[in-house]
């Protein structure tokens, strides 16, 4: 009985530990070579995406990872994910990107299964 809550509890905290990863942990080094330059470039046809995202587990490990590909995406002035609402918020140009390409670099975060995107609406701006 003492071995298997022994081991249900390594279980647990082994589960914990790998679930949600926080990336302000690493050094400061590996986070700015994560870091892709981007020169800021007026957007031809600016557009905003606003889409639910589903299977993110955590705020620091989910939906900061897909923040920061969504900004580091050629063409994305400005990227938001909110966690809480499951939401992601997105100003691109329309020149450059689609709201096809956007979904498909959020499906393909992680291990491409995890992340699902629905309810896309898109308006440009006057």
């Amino acid at each position: 009985m003492n071995f298997t809550k022994s081991l249900l509890t390594f279980g647990i905290a082994s589960t914990l530990m790998i679930g949600c990863k926080d990336a302000s942990n690493k050094p400061a080094a590996a986070n700015e070579e994560a870091k892709v330059e981007k020169k800021a470039v007026a957007a031809v046809k600016p557009e905003t995406a606003s889409f639910k995202i589903d299977g993110m587990t955590c705020a620091m490990g989910c939906a900061k990872t897909i923040e920061t590909k969504l900004s580091n995406l050629e063409g994305v002035q400005k990227a938001t994910v909110d966690f809480d609402k499951k939401e992601a918020t997105v100003e691109f140009d329309a020149t450059v990107l689609t709201p096809e390409k956007l979904t498909k670099a959020v499906e393909t975060t992680g291990d491409g299964e995890t992340y699902k995107v629905s309810g896309m609406k898109t308006k440009g701006k006057v």
